[in-house]
Formats: C-alpha cells, sequence, structure tokens
C-alpha cells in the first residue's frame, strides 16, 4: 500500500495527510466530522475544509519538478498545496483585470500588497490611483483565500482600517 495512483483516487483526504506531513512548512490538523484543516508555518494561516467536499485529488509536478497537489472541489473551486504553502485563484473583483495578476495567489500575498499600500500613503505626492488598485488586489486574494476555506477574520479588518487611514501630511 505504498504512494501509488490508486491511492489518490480512492483516499483524497490520506493522500492529502500523506503529503502535508513530509512538507517543510504545513501541519495537517484532522478535526471531527470530517474537517480538514491545513496550517502554514510561514505566516501562521490555516485553511479548513471538509473531506467529503473533494472531489479528487492530483499529483502534480511544476516547471521545476516539484511535487505539488491540486485539489479540486465538488463546488469547482480548487487548490494547490505545495511544500510550503497553500495557493488559489484570486477572486473576480470589481475594477480589477484579473489578467494582471498571477493565476495562483497565497496568504502571505496579502502582507506584501498591505507593505505596498502603506508604502504608496506614505510616499510625497497623490497616489490615490495606486492606493485604489492595490485595495481592489488586496479583496480579490483575501475573499479568493476565505473562498476556499482559509479563516482571515484579522485581515479583512486591515483593509477597514487601511480604507480608514488618509496619507499623512509630510511636515
Amino acid at each position: 500500500m505504498g504512494n501509488s495512483q490508486a491511492d489518490i483516487t480512492t483516499a483524497p483526504a490520506v493522500v492529502i495527510e500523506r503529503y502535508v506531513a513530509k512538507s517543510t512548512g504545513l501541519e495537517i490538523r484532522q478535526l471531527e466530522n470530517g474537517d480538514v484543516s491545513i496550517y502554514q508555518k510561514t505566516d501562521g494561516r490555516s485553511i479548513r475544509f471538509q473531506s467529503t467536499r473533494i472531489e479528487e485529488v492530483l499529483a502534480r509536478q511544476d516547471a521545476e519538478g516539484r511535487d505539488f497537489l491540486q485539489v479540486n472541489f465538488l463546488d469547482g473551486k480548487k487548490i494547490l498545496i505545495t511544500e510550503k504553502l497553500v495557493g488559489f485563484k484570486p477572486a473576480e473583483t470589481a475594477g480589477l483585470d484579473l489578467k494582471k495578476l498571477p493565476k495562483v495567489v497565497t496568504t502571505p500575498d496579502l502582507v506584501s500588497v498591505i507593505e505596498a499600500i502603506e508604502e504608496s500613503l506614505n510616499v510625497g505626492g497623490q497616489r490615490s490611483e495606486e492606493v485604489d488598485v492595490l485595495k481592489r488586489v488586496y479583496d480579490s486574494v483575501l475573499n479568493g483565500a476565505m473562498a476556499v476555506g482559509f479563516e482571515l477574520d484579522q485581515e479583512r479588518s486591515w483593509l477597514n482600517f487601511i480604507a480608514n487611514i488618509k496619507r499623512k501630511p509630510s511636515a
């Protein structure tokens, strides 16, 4: 009973657990009632989903030959599980061209976007258009993450906080 293709098609939650157990940046946390939770050591965020929502798990390799899992859910959503992070598709957001974003994003991208917003707010000159675009990017990544099962209430409040910040006047 080794790691065979049969394992992938017959026991998706077990395949995920085995992969995560070997990873360097993730931890599996099996909860009651068939819930699965994957914790990311990089940023302390967790994704949670019902194992019964999994349609299939596919073993894949990236361009550099590194193994990852593609998890397809019954509702059409999907996640990619790598050595250190769980990737997902950014959500449709009004006024944002998704073609300009990566096809797959991760929760640490939220911190990067917040840092870019803060930098834009602190730089001299009016950059409100750039800040508005960055807020839409943040919203897209945040909603994409929450749609697949990430628990990100704190990150939702970050955007609300930043939305209320006005650019600091220079001295």
